[in-house]
């Protein structure tokens, strides 16, 4: 059976669990391998889909720095009826739709900013005295951009290997003592917008088509859930804006451009790179109401 005919079973098996659904009952708990949609907005029935995927490996290239993800990074939620093969989704009950998961920057605060070029004195002083007290460590954490509803998928475009699987508005979190609480490449009116295809990119140069996978399909509770293992979803189109916020009111000014150079930002489409690899989980809707209303 081939992978598109496999989801569109799952899809099948959902319309007739829809067939039985009960009413929900107050205090009920999911169970068995529905207990991962807990986050699921399944309760409001407009939700046909819900989505876990995590994130567990792959890497960031913005600008000239590359992040490895060493860290897993789950998105979740739900998803309305798929118009024209994309659905629009949900956000996570807990409002915790993309987690919030630190990655370490390789070479810490000396190879994101060189102090040296600091002209501001004081502000100089200040980096120096943060890689002397070895303050040093920085974290690259990726962030919803934008609402959930503005993040797109379609099933059918993972499955085929061609297309745009997943299309999500994101910023990246600078995160050391130096750099301040608010430091960012990218905003909700500047977001980072990643297509992300299981099939192959084409890119403007210098960055040249790289090819995702699907992975290996798999199905539980009869057909009503979808498990995706070794999935990876590419994007090097994409285009970054460049830093702001660093260092806080004033400072930003000065330390944001020090950032910049360092980096290689503002960096145009072409010059960066999203390669995440995934286990993910579709489960209908209708199935896991029905699940919540046989276990009060």
């Amino acid at each position: 059976m081939s992978a598109r005919s496999s989801f569109m079973t799952a899809v099948l098996a959902a319309a007739m669990a829809s067939l039985f659904i009960l009413a929900p009952v107050a205090n009920a708990e999911l169970t068995g391998n529905y207990v991962r949609f807990q986050q699921c907005p399944y309760k409001n029935t407009e939700v046909k889909k819900c989505v876990l995927s995590v994130t567990e490996s792959g890497e960031v290239v913005l600008g000239s720095k590359k992040v490895p993800i060493v860290n897993p990074v789950t998105l979740q939620g739900g998803a309305l009826r798929a118009v024209e093969e994309y659905a629009q989704f949900v956000g996570a009950t807990n409002g915790v739709t993309l987690s919030k998961t630190p990655q370490p920057v390789p070479g810490g605060l000396a190879g994101l900013v060189n102090c040296k070029e600091i002209k501001e004195p004081i502000l100089r002083l200040s980096c120096e005295l943060a890689l002397e007290n070895k303050v040093t460590g920085v974290n690259s954490t990726l962030e919803l951009a934008r609402p959930a509803s503005e993040i797109v998928l379609s099933e059918n475009r993972l499955a085929e290997e061609a297309g745009v699987a997943l299309k999500i508005p994101v910023k990246v979190h600078l995160e050391n003592p130096f750099l301040g609480t608010n430091c960012y490449v990218g905003s909700s009116s500047s977001p980072i917008i990643w297509e992300l295809t299981t099939g192959e990119t084409a890119p403007p140069g210098p960055n040249t088509p790289i090819h995702g996978r699907l992975g290996f399909l798999d199905f539980l509770e009869e057909g009503a859930i979808a498990f995706g293992e070794e999935i990876t979803l590419v994007d090097n189109a994409w285009s970054a804006p460049g830093t702001s916020g660093c260092g806080g009111p004033l400072v930003e000014l000065l330390l944001d451009p020090v950032v910049n150079t360092s980096a290689g930002l503002p960096a145009a489409a072409g010059k960066n790179t999203a390669v995440l690899n995934n286990t993910a989980y579709f489960g209908s809707a209708a199935a896991v109401r029905l699940n919540d209303a046989e276990n009060p």
